[in-house]
């Protein structure tokens, strides 16, 4: 079974058409073309932008020269309700200097550390699954913010705030789209709608109580040493100053919406791709059984299915399906004129199944990634945590926790593809499913 994707917008469309597709779904506002094209430029009034599919300039973009092109405020701003002044949405010194004090946090050891937190938040998630129709996206919701809450405060998070973070940020994306009038006409306000700013109270509510609860146990020397105990620690190497608790929220923010969103993501789409083939499920399960019979951190380095279903299920899904850089300076990209302030686009959605670059790149195949073809694609093509400076620090973190829950789950239960109810990817700020992810669950026997 090819894994869907969103049907590409028809040829040539009016603004306004464009418009009204990008604020529904990112991808299919897109041509058909992007998939075959290194490079293609949009223009509107007061917005010039260019999507890179090039691997050189690419690597140019966001490796060789990232100071040039730093993230774009007509994005960011979006973000503001949700993650303040953190890493993700920042540039420049501002940027440096946080993950100057982020990046130890997630050195060495560090994941490792966590591998308890995950197993039982994976065990937890295997509990809750009720034999029939199962909703795979609000599960590992679920899973994946009872992970970083085990992980960063060093506790399960509750039911009823694993249900409202999820519902709150289906609810974000909705009310809070990537295209709003601020991103095309730089000269009005930056506005939130009622909704937006309420759905991102809900969720910034729930990380104060958790800062403000951690920051009273640190006070009183009785603080576990876990990720947001190690953040509160962080200190500059250069200056010695931390976080301020404005700062450390921020950062709490982005750790707490990165880690559980986008591997959550992820791992809804992998779970419907060894629904709907059962062999590379049946695969994977063998090998789950081991590392249930004798769970550690040193097993998850003999499942190699495991590690290439995960790697497929970021090439075919990558959660975040755009980048975009704004370019400081004029550029030259192929020989077409880049303009001070174009909007640079780095697609790892249109990268990962790009036809000059992989083969049969819609195909769900993870036994490609034992070939040489595929490891070359992967590095020219293959960005599911971004490259250069800005690559996620918590990309080591996502691959082991969506190992180990996918062990503990495929483990325990087999699934099914609901053929009533196929789900059509849907992308705002990540790469969800429109109506859901609906399998059919039993018990391994």
């Amino acid at each position: 079974m090819i894994p869907p994707k969103p049907v590409p917008r028809e040829g040539r469309v009016s603004l306004l058409r464009y418009l009204r597709l990008f604020r529904r779904d990112i991808l299919s506002a897109q041509p058909a073309r992007l998939y075959r094209a290194w490079m293609a430029t949009f223009r509107a009034p007061f917005l010039r932008s260019a999507l890179v599919n090039d691997p050189r300039l690419v690597r140019e973009v966001l490796e060789v020269r990232a100071h040039d092109f730093p993230k774009s405020p007509r994005v960011t701003s979006g973000l503001a309700l949700l993650l303040g002044r953190s890493v993700f949405v920042t540039n420049g010194a501002e940027w440096a200097r946080a993950r100057a004090l982020i990046d130890p946090v997630f050195a060495g050891g560090r994941v490792k550390d966590s591998f308890p937190a995950m197993l039982a938040a994976a065990q937890a998630a295997a509990d809750r699954v009720q034999p029939g129709a199962w909703e795979a996206e609000a599960a590992m919701s679920h899973a994946t913010a009872d992970v970083i809450f085990r992980a960063m405060v060093s506790r399960p998070i509750d039911d009823a705030d694993a249900a409202a973070v999820f519902a709150a940020f289906r609810g974000h994306q909705r009310a809070q789209p990537v295209l709003h009038p601020g991103a095309l006409l730089p000269f009005l306000p930056r506005w939130h709608g009622a909704r937006a700013r309420a759905t991102a109270a809900t969720i910034r509510g729930l990380i104060a109580r958790m800062v403000d609860a951690r920051a009273a146990e640190v006070a009183a020397g009785t603080a576990p040493d876990d990720l947001v105990t190690r953040l509160m620690q962080a200190r500059d190497p250069a200056t010695g100053q931390g976080f301020s608790a404005g700062d450390l929220a921020d950062q709490v923010a982005i750790f707490f919406l990165a880690g559980h969103e986008t591997s959550a993501a992820a791992l809804s789409w992998a779970l419907w791709l060894l629904a709907a083939h059962a062999d590379v499920q049946d695969q994977l399960a063998a090998e789950a059984a081991a590392f249930a019979a004798a769970p550690g951190f040193p097993a998850l380095a003999s499942m190699p299915v495991t590690r290439d279903v995960v790697r497929e299920a970021l090439r075919l899904y990558p959660p975040v399906p755009m980048m975009v850089r704004q370019a400081r300076q004029a550029e030259r990209f192929r020989g077409r004129a880049i303009a001070r302030g174009c909007q640079v686009v780095i697609s790892p959605w249109h990268l990962h199944r790009h036809e000059r670059l992989w083969e049969d790149p819609d195909a769900f195949r993870p036994e490609r990634w034992g070939t040489e073809a595929a490891r070359a694609s992967a590095r020219e093509a293959y960005l599911p945590f971004s490259a250069g400076p800005r690559v996620c620090p918590g990309a080591g973190f996502a691959l082991t926790e969506a190992a180990v829950i996918l062990a503990v789950m495929l483990a325990r239960w087999r699934f099914a593809v609901d053929p009533a109810r196929l789900p059509v990817p849907q992308a705002q700020l990540t790469v969800r499913a429109r109506d859901g992810i609906w399998l059919v669950a039993a018990p391994r026997a």
